[in-house]
């Protein structure tokens, strides 16, 4: 559009706004001024004067998701979106790596950068159409349906991907860093709303829309909630969304415990709560005890503090108040929480007042946010395993790479990302790198699933091809077959013929590299064990194929860790329908060994962790400590580390993690470079839930300060005692 062409519009729309500003204020109250359009009042009184200006019908109609305008005021349904690692659209936007690998980065300031970006695009869709409505395409809201920040308790669960891995705290970290990055700093308008799904003990997906989540209260309150309250209280999320599931026997859209008195009432939670989609159906055909009346699901999810949802919303509403199942007040207090967030979007202010109207579309896809998602992949690879410092790579010695498996030439997509731009593969990234003088040998060798190819002459070609090359990189994973909504993991192995096609590679040529293209971990204890050199490459994104390459040949140096466990075998892994994660699951409950611990990752050059430094080692009960020690990189190659902080209680009257995260920092450091790394770690990261009172107890006793490189790999120790 030509600047002529856009002044014209601002005019044309500014001069439309006018007439409807003005019908509205004659259709409302003649003698009451349209307060909710001055800019100069506090949102709430402008959210209050919209209420009382609102019929039933027209209020029940705002709290329909995809409800139509409602007409006296021009205010349209709330068209949401998704954005988790690529903004949905009809066009191409930038692709990221998925949110697990955006956690395996360990980076919060690169995860709050990332997300930052994606309402850039995000806003721009929304600025296209708002200066021309006649443009072509699709475009949405501004309300976001994003993070996933359910935990990954569940090995098998297929949205993973979507996840931020099994800790509490390291998905709490991430999570605060993503809903602000969405939401932007301005003091008075969002960038977008970020809505947090899916509320809550929430990670399988057979049977979810009718499973009930047995709990213990400790547990839930331990391991199950601390990352939403973080992502509430500290992040500010406009939105939270109900699950589908029950927790001990009462379904989360109807359980006024969960979103009322814990989320609204002990959290302070200010925005609104929406329901999955169909959430409301789900009382009616979905949860065999509680099947009831479309009328009576309604009514009871918004008097359980569910705010928002679907269609059955705006249908029973109405006759709910009338019948007296549904105070007016505290519909009200529903529609004054979606409005309070979307008066916070600038839908009710002049557009070229919101400072987000300014992003331009310019941004979607652009170069700088390629860049980004490529440096986002390069810090999220993570070397598993370097045997004898296989890696990396000597460009200069290498004069043929066999690059083999069924994922060296496929883009791996997820339900939530946007249209794919133009994105690189592994095949493609190693390509690129090499250059010409270097003969890059490719063949599938194998499938997934059931792919329709000749798996025989597959495998003997690629067999072929590793005798004939310098090295063999075999890409092997999972797809969206394997892993998304809907579906969760029948086994945490390789699928199809992949294990097959390694074990037949690493025959013909010891010099191979296995890349795993997955989501959720893979047990793999043959590759683990016979592989020289493992990477864990995640589902990268757009540029994926580049950052892997950067990392094979050493110009990154690795720095992901991993951030969930990797099981040795699936009998370490308790069944699913278990949610006391203390009978074995995470690396705080697990039973033997991993094969891969919780916060693992390797690198080309090496640290020394020395000095420990405590400021106490006796603090109250609503004391603190702070915890200092230095890293020194030893070797001769610049790199990134990752110091972790976990504690340990000594004694308790019930069973306690062997350790837990509580302190995370991503650091770089130049050859022969020390820095001093430095932790707070107050005296309430070390409560536990009492069920007797039902709340936080810090326990007095001796308690174990442990830092090191994994949660297996511990550098640096020392105690602190908590007195009476």
């Amino acid at each position: 559009m030509t600047a002529g062409r856009c002044d014209e519009m601002k005019i044309f729309l500014a001069f439309v706004t006018f007439i409807i500003v003005a019908a509205n204020l004659f259709a409302a109250d003649t003698n009451q001024p349209a307060l909710y359009l001055d800019t100069n009042q506090p949102v709430d009184a402008r959210v209050a004067d919209l209420i009382s200006r609102l019929t039933l019908e027209e209020k029940a109609t705002l709290l329909n998701h995809i409800g139509p305008t409602v007409e006296r005021f021009n205010i349209r349904a709330d068209q949401w979106n998704q954005c988790l690692n690529g903004v949905q659209w009809d066009r191409p936007t930038t692709l990221f790596p998925i949110c697990l690998a955006m956690s395996a980065t360990w980076d919060t300031n690169l995860v709050r950068e990332t997300a930052s970006t994606l309402s850039d695009e995000a806003r721009a869709i929304y600025n296209i159409w708002h200066l021309d409505p006649n443009a072509p395409g699709q475009h949405k809201g501004l309300i976001y349906r994003d993070p996933v920040i359910n935990i990954e308790r569940n090995p098998y669960w297929g949205r993973n991907l979507e996840s931020w891995g099994e800790d509490p705290y390291l998905t709490g970290r991430m999570a605060v860093n993503y809903v602000h990055g969405l939401q932007g700093d301005d003091p008075h308008y969002l960038k977008i709303a970020a809505t947090l799904k899916h509320f809550a003990v929430n990670n399988v997906e057979t049977d979810r829309q009718r499973l009930s989540a047995t709990v213990p209260e400790r547990i839930l309150h331990e391991y199950w909630f601390p990352h939403w309250r973080d992502a509430v209280v500290e992040g500010q999320a406009q939105s939270v969304m109900a699950s589908y599931n029950a927790i001990n026997g009462t379904p989360n859209n109807i359980n006024h415990w969960l979103l009322t008195d814990v989320l609204k009432g002990d959290w302070g939670f200010q925005g609104f709560v929406v329901s999955d989609l169909g959430g409301v159906h789900t009382m009616v055909q979905g949860h065999e005890k509680n099947k009831m009346s479309y009328e009576d699901a309604v009514a009871q999810s918004l008097m359980a503090g569910c705010d928002f949802s679907d269609k059955e919303f705006q249908d029973n509403i109405p006759a709910a108040v009338r019948d007296g199942k549904l105070s007016e007040a505290r519909l009200d207090d529903a529609v004054t929480r979606l409005l309070r967030t979307r008066f916070r979007l600038g839908e009710f202010d002049p557009f070229d007042s919101v400072p987000y109207s300014k992003i331009s579309p310019d941004v979607i896809n652009s170069a700088e946010h390629r860049a980004l998602a490529l440096k986002v992949a390069q810090e999220s690879i993570v070397l598993l395993k370097n045997e004898n410092h296989f890696l990396p790579l000597d460009k200069n010695k290498i004069k043929t790479i066999a690059v083999l498996g069924p994922l060296a030439d496929r883009l791996l997509l997820n339900n939530y990302n946007g249209k794919a731009p133009e994105c690189v593969t592994v095949l493609q990234g190693i390509k690129d790198y090499v250059g010409p003088n270097t003969k890059v040998l490719y063949g599938v060798g194998g499938v997934v699933l059931n792919e329709p190819i000749d798996k025989t002459e597959e495998l003997q070609k690629a067999i072929g091809l590793a005798r004939q090359a310098d090295v063999a990189i075999v890409c092997v994973g999972t797809t969206s077959a394997i892993e998304q909504e809907g579906k969760d993991r029948k086994t945490l192995a390789l699928t199809g013929s992949q294990e097959a096609l390694v074990e037949a590679v690493r025959a013909a040529n010891p010099k191979t590299i296995v890349v795993e293209m997955s989501a959720g971990p893979l047990t793999v204890p043959w590759i683990a064990k016979n592989v020289p050199a493992i990477l864990q490459a995640w589902w990268p994104g757009e540029e994926g194929g580049h950052a892997l390459a950067d990392v094979l040949f050493g110009d990154v140096n690795p720095a992901g860790r991993l951030p969930h466990t990797v099981y040795a075998s699936e009998t370490q892994v308790p069944p699913v329908s278990d949610y006391d994660v203390t009978h074995g699951f995470t690396y705080m409950y697990l039973n033997g060994a991993p094969l891969f611990p919780f916060g693992h990752g390797l690198s080309y050059t090496t640290f020394k962790y020395s000095d420990l430094k405590l400021s106490t080692k006796k603090i109250s009960t609503d004391g603190a400590v702070q915890i200092q020690f230095d890293v020194k990189n030893t070797g001769s190659r610049a790199g990134d580390e990752v110091p972790q902080l976990y504690v340990h209680q000594e004694k308790s009257n019930v069973r306690v993690p062997r350790e837990e995260l509580r302190g995370f920092e991503r650091i770089h450091l130049e050859p022969g470079e020390t820095k001093t790394v430095a932790f707070t770690l107050p005296a309430t990261k070390l409560a536990l839930w009492d069920e007797a009172t039902h709340g936080f107890i810090v326990q007095p006793g001796k308690f174990d300060i442990f830092v090191g490189a994994s949660s297996a790999d511990i550098r640096l120790k020392n105690k602190i005692s908590v007195l009476p």
